[in-house]
C-alpha cells in the first residue's frame, strides 16, 4: 500500500503543529530535550515502518486467520512476528515513557499520530502491541517496583507482550457478574480460578511471555465491581532472576473467528482449570496489584487509554478507506456530466459527479473531525502532565473524563460509516476482495463493541461523566467550546456563522442533560443515553472543526480550502442532525423503557 493512502502527513503536521503546537511542550523539563526535528524523525521512522512492515501483511494476515497448530500452539503468518518486532526494536513503543524505564519521554499527542500510521497500515497486527503498551503502563502506574522491574520491563522492550483479561462467558460487558476467583497463599501470592472470553491478544508465540491482567474476586469480599480485584498473571512463570520458568496453569480452550482484525488471536482462556502448576498445587499463580477489591480502578487505567486507542483505530481506518476512495474516484472513470448532450462525450472521473463528492467529503468530514478529536485528547494528558498548577491538572484530567467515551464511540460509528462510503465509491468492486475497503469496513465493524458498546459507553457519559462532581465536567466542557465559539465569532463571516451554530448546540446539551436528570428517575434519564451520546458526540466534533478553521484562518491553499470545505459539510449536513435528537430527549420519551420484550 503506498504511504500516501495509509494516512496524511500533511494533515497529522497541521493538526500537531499549527493546531495544537505540540512544540510548545518542549518549553517543560520533561520534554525539553526534543523539538521539532524529534518529532518530525518519530513520524518519519512511523511511517516508513507501517509502509515497509505493517501494510504489505495486512491483507495475508486476513485471509491466513490465526489457527491452533497439531502441539497446541497459535501459528500466525511469520510476517507479524518480523513486522512487531522491528517495531520493538526501533523504540517506538517506550516512546513516551521515562527515561529509567527505557522510554525516550516524547509527548502521548506525538505518540498517538505516530501510532495512526501502524493501525491504518494493519490495525490487526498493531493491536499486539498497543494492548502490550497498555499492560505495561498500568503495571508502571499501579505495580510495586518489584512488579515493575519483573513484569513491566520485558513488555517494555518488546520480549513479552501483555492483555487485559476481564470478560467471562456468562458475564460479557457486566464485569459486577464475574466469578473468576483468586486465593491467597501463606507466600503472599493467590490462585486464580476461572474461565476469561473475548482476550485479545490471549495466546501466540510472539514473544518469550504473555502477562495477563485478570480481575478476580477474593473471598469475602463486597459484591459486585467493589469486591474486584486485579492480578498479574504470567503465561510462564518467572523466577527470581527474570528467568523463564514453567508454563502456569493458563490454558488456550479455543480461538474465536471474527468478521475483523483476524491478525489478532482472540481467545477463551481457562485459569486454574487445566494442568497443576510445578509445586503440584492447582491454580494459576497470580500477583495481586495493589490492594484488594481496587481491581476495577485500576484496570479503568488501561480501558481508558484502550479506548481512546480504540477510536484511534477507528479513525485510522475510516482515514485510509477515504484515502483509498479518493484515489479511485479521482483515476475511475464512469458516467458523463448530467448535462451533456453529445453521446460522444467521453467519460469523466468518478470525482466530477456531486454525489460521488458528497460522500468523499463526508468521510473527509468525519477521519479529519475524528482525528482533531483523538488527538487533542493525547494532548489533554501532556497538559495534564505538564500543568503547573493543581487546578489546570484538575482541569486536564477532568475534560479528558468526560471526552473518553465520546472518543471511543464517535469515531467508532462515523469512521465505520465513512469506510462505508468508501465502498459505496467504488461501487461493485467496493465489497470485492479486489479492493481493500471491504477489509477496511470487515475491520472497524468491530469497534463499536471493542472496549464497551454504544450502549455502554452512553450510560457511562449520561450517567456518570457529565453528573459527576455537580456536573463539573459538562460545565467545564461547555465553557471550553463557548470559548472558542468566541474566538470565531471575531474571525471570518462564515466561521462567525458556524460558531453561531455551535453555540445553540452546547446551550441545548447542557440544556437538555439538566432537562434528563430533572426528575430524578435514573431509568428514565438514562433510557436513550445512546441518542444523548450520537448528540453530545457530534457537538464536541463540531467544536473540534470549528477549532481547525480558526487554525486555517488567513491561510491559502488547497490544503487549507479543503479543510474548510470538510468543516462547512459538518456544519451544513452533520451538526442540525443534534436538534432532533434533543428534541427527543427532551420528551423524556419511554417508548423503548416501557416496550413489553414479548412483544418484540
Amino acid at each position: 500500500m503506498p504511504r500516501s493512502l495509509i494516512m496524511s502527513r500533511r494533515d497529522l503536521e497541521f493538526l500537531l503543529y499549527e493546531w495544537l503546537d505540540v512544540t510548545s511542550l518542549t518549553s517543560h523539563e520533561r520534554f525539553a530535550e526534543h523539538g521539532r526535528e524529534t518529532f518530525d524523525a518519530v513520524l518519519d521512522l512511523s511511517e516508513s515502518i507501517a509502509t515497509e512492515q505493517f501494510a504489505p501483511l495486512n491483507r495475508a494476515a486476513d485471509l491466513h486467520e490465526p489457527s491452533v497448530g497439531p502441539d497446541g500452539r497459535v501459528v500466525l503468518i511469520p510476517e507479524i512476528a518480523k513486522a512487531l518486532t522491528i517495531y520493538s526494536e526501533s523504540g517506538l513503543p517506550a516512546s513516551t515513557l521515562d527515561h529509567e524505564l527505557g522510554g525516550m519521554q516524547l509527548p502521548l499527542t506525538l505518540h498517538q499520530a505516530a501510532s495512526m500510521y501502524f493501525q491504518a497500515a494493519s490495525t490487526g497486527a498493531f493491536a499486539y502491541a498497543f494492548l502490550a503498551a497498555g499492560n505495561a503502563n498500568l503495571v508502571v502506574a499501579h505495580g510495586s517496583a518489584e512488579q515493575i522491574e519483573q513484569y513491566a520491563r520485558p513488555v517494555i522492550e518488546g520480549r513479552w507482550y501483555g492483555t487485559m483479561c476481564l470478560s467471562e462467558p456468562q458475564a460479557g460487558s457486566s464485569l459486577a457478574d464475574i466469578t473468576t476467583k483468586a486465593i491467597r497463599q501463606p507466600d503472599d501470592t493467590y490462585r486464580l480460578f476461572g474461565t476469561k472470553m473475548w482476550i485479545s491478544a490471549g495466546d501466540h508465540e510472539l514473544g518469550e511471555n504473555i502477562v495477563h491482567l485478570v480481575l478476580a474476586r477474593t473471598p469475602g469480599g463486597p459484591a459486585g465491581v467493589k469486591g474486584i480485584s486485579l492480578f498479574i498473571v504470567p503465561k510462564h512463570l518467572v523466577g527470581q532472576d527474570g528467568g523463564i520458568g514453567e508454563r502456569n496453569d493458563v490454558s488456550l480452550v479455543g480461538l474465536n473467528h471474527k468478521m475483523g482484525y483476524r491478525a489478532t488471536t482472540n481467545t477463551l482462556l481457562n485459569f486454574g482449570e487445566g494442568a497443576t502448576t510445578p509445586d503440584g498445587q492447582p491454580g494459576a499463580v497470580g500477583y495481586l496489584i495493589g490492594q484488594e477489591n481496587r481491581g476495577l480502578t485500576y484496570m479503568f487505567h488501561m480501558m481508558n487509554e484502550a479506548r481512546i486507542s480504540v477510536g484511534g483505530g477507528a479513525v485510522a481506518l475510516g482515514y485510509t478507506g477515504y484515502l483509498h476512495a479518493l484515489e479511485y474516484a479521482g483515476t475511475r472513470t464512469q458516467g458523463r456530466p448530467v448535462g451533456a448532450k453529445d453521446p460522444a462525450t467521453p467519460p469523466v472521473p468518478l470525482i466530477d459527479h456531486p454525489d460521488v463528492r458528497r460522500m468523499l467529503l463526508a468521510q473527509k468530514s468525519f477521519a479529519e473531525g475524528g482525528l482533531g478529536l483523538i488527538l487533542f485528547c493525547a494532548n489533554l494528558v501532556d497538559r495534564e502532565r505538564t500543568a503547573t498548577t493543581d487546578a489546570q491538572r484538575a482541569d486536564a484530567a477532568r475534560l479528558l473524563d468526560v471526552l473518553t467515551p465520546i472518543a471511543k464511540s464517535w469515531p467508532s460509528q462515523w469512521c465505520l460509516a465513512a469506510n462505508d462510503l468508501a465502498i459505496q465509491v467504488h461501487g461493485g468492486y467496493g465489497y470485492t476482495r479486489d479492493y481493500p475497503v471491504e477489509q477496511f469496513y470487515r475491520d472497524n465493524r468491530l469497534n463499536p463493541i471493542h472496549e464497551g458498546t454504544h450502549g455502554i459507553q452512553g450510560l457511562d457519559l449520561l450517567g456518570r461523566k457529565v453528573t459527576a462532581e455537580d456536573g463539573a465536567g459538562l460545565a467545564l466542557l461547555a465553557r471550553t467550546i463557548r470559548s472558542t465559539v468566541e474566538r470565531a465569532s471575531a474571525s471570518t463571516t462564515e466561521a462567525a456563522g458556524q460558531a453561531a451554530a455551535l453555540a445553540v448546540a452546547v446551550d441545548r446539551l447542557v440544556a437538555v442533560t439538566e432537562r434528563l436528570w430533572a426528575g430524578g428517575d435514573a431509568s428514565e434519564a438514562l433510557a436513550n443515553a445512546t441518542v444523548y451520546l450520537e448528540a453530545a458526540g457530534h457537538v464536541v466534533v463540531a467544536w473540534i472543526w470549528l477549532e481547525q478553521v480558526l487554525a486555517a484562518a488567513g491561510k491559502s491553499g488547497a490544503f487549507y480550502e479543503g479543510k474548510r470545505a470538510a468543516a462547512r459539510y459538518f456544519f451544513r449536513f452533520e451538526l442540525p442532525t443534534v436538534h432532533w435528537r434533543f428534541d427527543l430527549l427532551a420528551t423524556l420519551d419511554r417508548t423503548t423503557l416501557d416496550l413489553d420484550p414479548s412483544t418484540l
